[in-house]
């Protein structure tokens, strides 16, 4: 079954009655170049999670590369398009639920048992960040996490210190991942196509976090509160943040060798490391 044909997926959708819902990021990809790239950009050893297959365009080629393939759907509409368009593979599972609600890990380990296993996922705005923050802050036994998200949120992911879209989710992915973007997609390649183009990142899994930090919870809020108010500088965010008084805090700024006037966007991870271990001091 050709999913790559805009035809094909409007036949479907005609069969069954299909209507897109724009908030659930509904756009499916027709190009099976860009499949081909996300497919083997996963590296897939065994096993594939998929998030939101759809109509199960990405689904059938990750179910050329990978042992098992198990998509969580959160529409239950498509669960009997996905019956229909999965028809021909053995090797898949569709679970129709929420990933946000779900026990990532319990999933992985009652699926795929003690392998490690691969990520993919065409994510709409609104939970880009929430899903792979979950991904990633829950330290599950994955290699690659392989997302489509909109242009400028990849730009986010992969974003290098001292520009506009540096961020706290770019400390995140860089702290336990290499993020990469692998090609840019646009919006044409959809049915139906969105407003704005998109991109295919690799979060490729590190052996261990990028830095030492002394404790991980105070590098992320140091990085939360070096970022909530992006125009302040990072002794009025930080001070403000962690109620420390700014004559104490202005201590800590000096054994970390950083100047209290410059803002989150411009340190890097190892400057992010330095202060929270140092802040880390402080409260002892």
């Amino acid at each position: 079954m050709e999913l790559t044909s805009p035809r094909t997926i409007r036949a479907i959708a005609d069969r069954f009655g299909f209507t897109f819902k724009k908030g659930l990021g509904q756009n499916f990809l027709t190009s099976p170049e860009v499949l081909e790239k996300i497919a083997q950009a996963a590296e897939i050893e065994d096993g594939v999670l998929e998030i939101g297959p759809g109509f199960g365009v990405l689904t059938q080629t990750l179910c050329e590369y990978a042992e098992k393939v198990v998509a969580v759907e959160i529409d239950s509409r498509l669960n009997e398009v996905l019956e229909f368009t999965l028809s021909g593979y053995r090797n898949v599972k569709v679970i129709n639920a929420d990933i946000m609600k779900t026990d990532i890990k319990k999933l992985i380990r009652d699926e795929f048992g003690d392998k490690r296993i691969s990520v993919a996922a065409n994510l709409p705005y609104y939970i880009t960040t929430p899903v792979i923050t979950r991904l990633l802050e829950e330290k599950l036994p994955i290699n690659n996490i392989v997302v489509m998200v909109q242009k400028e949120v990849a730009q986010r992911l992969c974003a290098l210190p001292g520009g506009k879209d540096y961020g706290a989710i770019t400390l995140l992915c860089r702290y336990f991942t290499a993020p990469e973007i692998i090609t840019n997609v646009k919006a044409g390649l959809f049915v139906p196509p969105p407003k704005v183009d998109s991109a295919v990142v690799r979060l490729k899994m590190l052996d261990a976090p990028a830095v030492s930090v002394k404790s991980e919870d105070m590098f992320f809020k140091t990085v939360r509160f070096a970022f909530a108010q992006r125009r302040k500088t990072l002794m009025n965010c930080l001070s403000s943040g962690f109620g420390i008084p700014k004559d104490e805090l202005s201590d800590i700024f000096e054994k970390a060798n950083i100047e209290p006037s410059r803002r989150g966007e411009t340190l890097s991870i190892e400057e992010f490391a330095n202060m929270a271990d140092r802040i880390s001091e402080y409260f002892g």
